[in-house]
Parts: C-alpha cells; structure tokens; sequence
C-alpha cells in the first residue's frame, strides 16, 4: 500500500522523501528521485505532510513514538507546520493516544486509513476516511486528491479509524460467513461452480463475495490484502467495540474462522484463503442446536 502510494506522489513531481525498514525496499523510489531517510525523525525534518501507512499498532507506534520516531525528542522548528496523518488501520485506543502525543508538540494531526488495497493505492483510487480538525484536512487535501477517488470527512479524531474498523469488521464476517457456506455446499455434495453463481448473482451478492469467487475460481490467493491483517482488524474493532459498550457478536464468530485458517497455515494468503478451511466435523454446538430442534 505505501509503495502504490509513493509512486503516486512522484508520479504527480511532489518532492518525495520515503522511509522503510527494510531499507531496500527504498531503493526503486531514489531512482526515481525520493530522498531516503535515515528515520522517520529524519523524513520529519524534510516534510509538510507525513504520512504513515504500516501493519498494526506496534509497528505505528515504533514510527511515531519509537527511538527515531517522528515525534521523539526534540522536533526541528522547519516541520512545526507539518501535517502528520497516520493511515493504517489501527485500534482506536492507540489512534486517541498518538493524537494526544501528536497535541502535546503542537503538531496537527489526522487519522486516515482508507478502503481499497495494493491496486487502488497504485492508480490512485483510495478512499480516505478521516477524523480530525478541518483545518488540518484543508492542509492534507493537495496529497490526499492525487492518491485517493475520494476524501470523506467523518468527524473528530478517532471518527475515521473506527469507521475504517466498521468497515473492515463487516467484510470479515462476509468473508468468513462465505468460508462456512462453502463448507455446507461441498458437505451437501452441490456443484460449487453453480452454487457460487447463484451466490454472487442473487441476494447475498456483494462486492466481497465477488471478488472471493473470483480468487478461488483462478486458484489465486496472492495478497493484496493478507488473512492475517483481516484477522488483526477483526480483534481491533472487538476491542473498540467493547470500550464503547457494544457487543460484536458476529465478528467474534468471523475472527474465530480466520483464527483457525492462520492456524492451518493461510495467514499471509489473500484473505480469500479463509475458504480453504477445513471444516470441523462433530461441532458440539451444532449438535446442540440440532437435538434442540428435535425436542421441539
């Protein structure tokens, strides 16, 4: 995502400066005339408008907070006008915290993950979701209109980081919901080809469960967006959920599917690989319901 991202700002001649840990990963892009920080406090002092596209709450709070974070020690006077967005899909604990830390060193601050995955983030076609203050949107809009179709301003700090969990928390449970359809039709001995064409072309149909038909029509689970990450978005958003009073039944079951396909070794697949779970046999809670059926 934050490579698609960054070829898109040079692509548009915007002076560019790119940190990755794994410093190679920076090389294509000083070819092509981005600056390699040392550090994300380096890339700091060379920018107006950074932003953050990482894995989970760890590794954004080793760029932001960490020993060469963007916001550790003393901050240059050149980037007291600077813009920090962070756009991973975080836990809304930490987005609250990294906003108050952002406050504290008079830096403005947006929380904009956005939907879309590596093809969107390429051509430029990334939604952004943002929660913040107005004025630091009006800052940020010059990157955010070459990277994304869109920008929609949800509200306050933290408002864009838990529409992002809502969203992703909804495709989670789709997917993992299409996982167990798949198993009853094969258990039912029903022709999997016709039986996901009335899927996709009926009611249930959404955008997910076309385009995970189409993964496992052409046998190709590469990532564009890694089981493992769904899994991580599922548990942010039971967490977010419950701080706010709020019981997420069904992505509590959806996280238990993709919990088991980690398990049997699809987590850095697509996060269309939950349908190569194996279904358990002998479920005690199905069993359950069924003797609750008979009593009936």
């Amino acid at each position: 995502m934050g490579s698609g991202m960054a070829s898109r700002l040079l692509s548009a001649n915007f002076s560019l400066t790119v940190y990755n840990r794994s410093r190679e990963k920076c090389i294509p892009f000083a070819r092509d005339g981005a600056f390699v920080a040392a550090s994300p406090r380096e890339a700091l002092s060379r920018a107006q408008v950074v932003l953050s596209m990482v894995a989970d709450d760890i590794a954004s709070r080793d760029v932001w907070l960490g020993e060469n974070g963007v916001l550790s020690g003393e901050l240059a006077d050149a980037a007291a006008g600077a813009v920090l967005i962070e756009c991973s899909t975080l836990s809304l604990g930490w987005v609250q915290e990294l906003a108050a830390a952002a406050a504290q060193r008079d830096r403005r601050f947006l929380d904009a993950p956005v939907t879309g995955s590596k093809p969107q983030a390429a051509s430029g076609e990334l939604l952004f979701l943002v929660g913040g203050s107005t004025e630091s949107l009006a800052a940020a809009l010059p990157v955010f209109s070459v990277l994304g179709r869109d920008v929609v301003h949800l509200g306050p700090t933290g408002s864009g980081a838990l529409m992002k969990l809502v969203n992703n928390f909804l495709c989670g449970v789709q997917a993992a919901s299409f996982a167990e359809a798949l198993s009853l039709i094969d258990a039912g001995g029903l022709d999997r080809g016709k039986a996901m064409s009335i899927l996709t072309g009926g009611a249930p149909a959404s955008g997910i469960l076309k385009r995970m038909a189409d993964r496992i029509a052409a046998n190709d689970f590469a990532p564009n967006f890694a089981l493992r990450w769904m899994a991580k978005d599922l548990a942010y958003a039971l967490q977010g959920a419950s701080g706010k009073g709020v019981s997420l039944e069904s992505a509590s079951a959806a996280l238990s599917v993709f919990e088991r396909a980690m398990a049997e070794g699809h987590g850095d697949e697509d996060f269309s690989a939950v349908t190569k779970i194996d279904s358990p046999r002998n479920d005690p809670r199905i069993e359950a319901a069924t003797g609750r059926q008979n009593e009936s």
